[in-house]
């Protein structure tokens, strides 16, 4: 199995990986909080650290790109100040942003943080979450369709910002399927039955939930097994991977099923583990990789980046020596 698991790692090397969805700028303020506002009943920060990084779809190309593979993101985000820093995020990250539609009419996703004394005192968003236009949506799939002609593996990227809606999500899904590349789906609540025909589908515990109206005991395999059922009837898809925090992971085709466990970790940070499971299932999904492996993979690879504080990619190294161990038990 070592030599097996070194010959995927290589494998990964060079997968062309197109992310279509929602990308944005994570923005950090980082200080102290010594005193109370005389204006209002607020803690004032003194801040002496910024921060910028690639969150969303650019998430989950920094891990695409972590593991050796060429990421192309392709989104809609506005002509703006903000969009200023995503390019420059884009090009200090070593990525490209070809397949990005700059429009006059929307804002770039930026989610600004403050943190005092280590704690999250507030979050400003900047954003339009309204569906793209007719025009913004016929430039995006005009990219789509380019970029997917080089493509290995295809992912969407849904965090109900109005870059994938109702009426091109279909669109995408079929251009996929008929040049033959995988669709694998980060979905979240509004759209969550428009991705019928996807390859293989990822909901968290929270989204089955929601998505389907249905009560899940993550603790109770035939549970899963009813609702994934159920999934899989709505959406035709042919793999679905519920990720179910301290309970692992449980993956489901018509051929195969495994209920994996969660591996015990110091958790420092949850934010941006599910970017990094979509990440490495569809590189493994490129590369036809078994399904237990698939889910194994994508399960260790989300419990490594809790580990760090804040939104970090993972590391292929210490990924492919715990998977290595971890066969050997």
């Amino acid at each position: 199995m070592s030599q097996e698991l070194d010959q995927l790692f290589s494998g990964f090397q060079g997968l062309k990986v197109l992310i279509v969805g929602d990308v944005m700028v994570d923005k950090y303020i980082f200080g102290r909080v010594n005193r109370m506002s005389p204006e209002a009943p607020v803690p004032v920060v003194d801040a002496d650290n910024f921060d910028a990084r690639l969150g969303g779809a650019g998430n989950v190309a920094l891990n695409v790109h972590a593991m050796g593979g060429i990421p192309i993101l392709c989104s809609v985000i506005g002509k703006d100040a903000e969009a200023d820093d995503l390019r420059e995020l884009i090009r200090k990250a070593g990525l490209t942003d070809r397949a990005i539609v700059y429009s006059q009419k929307r804002k770039t996703t930026t989610k600004t943080r403050i943190i005092g004394n280590n704690k999250q005192i507030v979050r400003i968003d900047h954003e339009i979450t309204s569906d793209l236009d007719a025009l913004d949506t016929y430039y995006l799939e005009e990219h789509y369709t380019r970029e997917l002609e080089q493509a290995d593996v295809v992912i969407m990227e849904d965090y109900n910002k109005g870059v994938l809606h109702g009426l091109n999500i279909p669109k995408l899904i079929d251009k996929a399927r008929k040049a033959g590349v995988p669709v694998v789906v980060d979905p979240k609540k509004q759209n969550f039955e428009a991705y019928k025909g996807c390859t293989l589908f990822k909901p968290n515990l929270k989204e089955i939930r929601e998505g389907m109206g249905i009560d899940i005991n993550p603790a109770d395999t035939e549970s899963l097994i009813a609702a994934v059922s159920k999934l899989e009837e709505r959406l035709e898809n042919e793999i679905s991977l519920l990720t179910l925090s301290e309970h692992g992971v449980y993956i489901h085709s018509k051929h195969e099923s495994h209920r994996l466990p969660a591996h015990i970790r110091n958790i420092a940070d949850v934010s941006g583990a599910g970017d990094t499971v979509i990440s490495v299932a569809a590189m493994c999904l490129a590369m036809k990789t078994p399904l237990r492996l698939l889910a194994e993979l994508s399960n260790l690879a989300g419990g490594l980046v809790c580990e760090h504080t804040g939104v970090v990619p993972v590391n292929p190294a210490n990924l492919l020596q715990e998977a290595k161990a971890l066969t050997l038990k």
